[in-house]
């Protein structure tokens, strides 16, 4: 038994973004020499299902592999992880949300101001007539209540207090109290005049006469001493006077700040500073020559020619990557060339892939090419998509159709997608070219209004993602159809944005279509931007799937 060849291109533009600048897609051209490998493959037919077959082989044997090995999906932790907390965030969020509908009740049920139990609480306590008034009323009423009768026994008419305090009469408190302020008025009246009288030698006023007259004495002569010794400190003719000690400070500070700023001085701080500078001016001369093997500049030249060495080494063996790569694509596409696949197996083909893509998506497709629909014996409309009753749209169906047939110009195909969309009663279209029989002016993928029109090549799986785009732009189209018709208001610029960026790699495959006729000169900007075109789109379709699910949740 001979060996298999297995040819495969592992894209990563699904993987996991990380720091690192890693490629987005492998290469790789596998010669199978294992026997029950190479039996098992040849159960598959020659072509994309054995490829694919060998590259979830593959997939499976890697991740085997790595868990064998003991490492951990660091990438599937962190999703967990934050799955988990955005569990753990809805449930803190529904328990705040109970809570808050909880109290809120609660206290609607006692503070509500027309139903609430303590308004009717204070209601039959405030109102007129009304408990408290009642209460009030029965204390301190003006007749009859508790407070009345006990402040007639105490301070009425006939109360002992009343009798006390009476100024009438003559033993009664008020004349108690009037004829001993007198007493005591007359005896203090007459002790503060003898105070301030200077007939009495030891009054207030005699004495505070007398230290007066002594302090001020007192004051005059410290005053003058003081005066005197404050004229003396600023004195030049006492050299321990504090303006003598001044000047003298001031004058040595001057002899010390010449001698430091002084060149002739070998040990002043301007000497040393000088000496410095010249040290490092030598230094950096000395570091910055390339006559000494030493110095910064001659290591600097040494680490640039190794880098410079290193780099032309990468250079080189990414140079002899790309040959190999697109000697293997030039194969590849010979024996594509080769294939007897055409016509209807190209559909079926196209056919298999939508309706996975399709189920995956949780819509309903259907082969509709071998039966007539809406207008009388017509089969037009080889697929019809009817979106699932989770989507937003959900009921609403785009139609496809699929045609490898040279024939065909995108004028045709326009006229035959509008006939189908009436014959399948879908209000989106989607029809799928063959890359072998395109139009020559035919783009990888473009839009016209509910329209949308792809290039797909069956032999290679790089290019699924273009029609992986086309479902998903088309199922968009249905949801912004669905949502007009109802008169609804929604945010489509996610959706728009997507659109447009997905037009804008359709363009970027048509310059690929030039790079390729020169591949040789171009091999560096086909690689990378198949690379970007893959990863745009994918990222792309992901918008479309994330606003749909979000008008689904509106």
């Amino acid at each position: 038994m001979s060996d298999t060849d297995v040819k495969l291109v592992i894209p990563l533009g699904t993987l996991p973004a990380s720091t690192d600048a890693s490629p987005q897609s492998v290469f790789l051209n596998l010669r199978i020499s294992d026997y029950d490998s190479v039996l098992e493959l040849l159960q598959k037919t020659e072509g994309r299902e054995r490829d694919e077959y060998a590259l979830i082989a593959l997939r499976i044997g890697l991740l085997s592999l790595k868990h064998a090995r003991g490492q951990i999906d660091a990438d599937l932790v962190r999703h967990e992880g934050e799955r988990l907390l955005l569990d753990l965030n809805h449930a803190l969020a529904q328990s705040q949300g109970d809570i808050h509908d909880s109290l809120t009740s609660t206290l609607k049920e006692y503070f509500d101001p027309q139903s609430g139990r303590f308004q009717e609480r204070v209601e039959r306590l405030i109102k007129r007539d009304g408990e408290l008034e009642q209460l009030l009323h029965r204390q301190i009423g003006a007749n009859g209540s508790a407070l009345a009768v006990t402040l007639a026994e105490h301070i009425g008419e006939n109360s002992p207090l009343m009798k006390l305090i009476n100024p009438e009469e003559s033993d009664g408190l008020v004349s108690s109290i009037r004829s001993t302020i007198e007493g005591v008025l007359n005896t203090e009246s007459q002790r503060i005049l003898n105070e301030f009288s200077l007939d009495n030698s030891q009054g207030a006023l005699r004495r505070l006469i007398g230290e007066l007259t002594e302090e001020s004495g007192k004051l005059k002569k410290d005053l003058a001493g003081e005066v005197k010794q404050v004229v003396s400190e600023f004195s030049l003719d006492r050299e321990d006077s504090a303006l003598s000690r001044l000047v003298k400070r001031v004058e040595d500070a001057e002899k010390t700040i010449t001698k430091e700023f002084s060149l002739d001085e070998q040990d002043s701080a301007l000497s040393r500073l000088s000496a410095v500078v010249t040290g490092a001016k030598d230094a950096i001369d000395a570091n910055l020559t390339l006559d000494r093997d030493d110095s910064s500049l001659s290591r600097l030249k040494r680490e640039l020619v190794a880098i410079l060495d290193r780099q032309e080494k990468k250079v080189e063996s990414f140079q002899t990557s790309v040959q190999a790569a697109l000697e293997a694509m030039k194969a590849q596409r010979q024996e594509a060339s080769r294939s007897t696949r055409h016509g209807d197996d190209f559909e079926d083909v196209a056919a298999d892939l939508i309706q996975k893509e399709a189920r995956a998506c949780g819509d309903i497709p259907k082969r509709t090419g071998t039966t007539a629909g809406s207008i009388r014996n017509c089969k037009v409309g080889d697929l019809v998509v009817e979106l699932g009753s989770e989507c937003a749209a959900a009921g609403q169906r785009f139609v496809v159709e699929v045609k490898e047939n040279a024939s065909y110009t995108i004028a045709k195909a326009r006229t035959e997608l509008e006939t189908a969309k009436k014959n399948r009663d879908a209000s989106v279209g989607l029809f799928v070219f063959s890359q072998k029989t395109k139009p020559d002016e035919m783009d990888s993928f473009f839009r016209d209004g509910n329209d949308v029109f792809v290039v797909w090549d069956s032999d290679q799986i790089e290019s699924d993602v273009v029609l992986k785009a086309g479902l998903s732009l088309a199922k968009a189209l249905c949801v912004r159809q669905a949502r007009e018709r109802q008169a609804e208001v929604g945010n489509w610029d996610n959706m728009d944005t997507a659109i447009l960026a997905l037009e804008q790699e359709a363009k970027r495959l048509t310059k690929m279509k030039t790079w390729t006729e020169t591949i040789q000169a171009n091999s560096g900007n086909v690689l990378e931007e198949l690379r970007k075109m893959i990863s745009a789109l994918e990222q792309q379709i992901e918008v479309l799937r994330e606003s749909v699910a979000a008008l689904k949740r509106t």
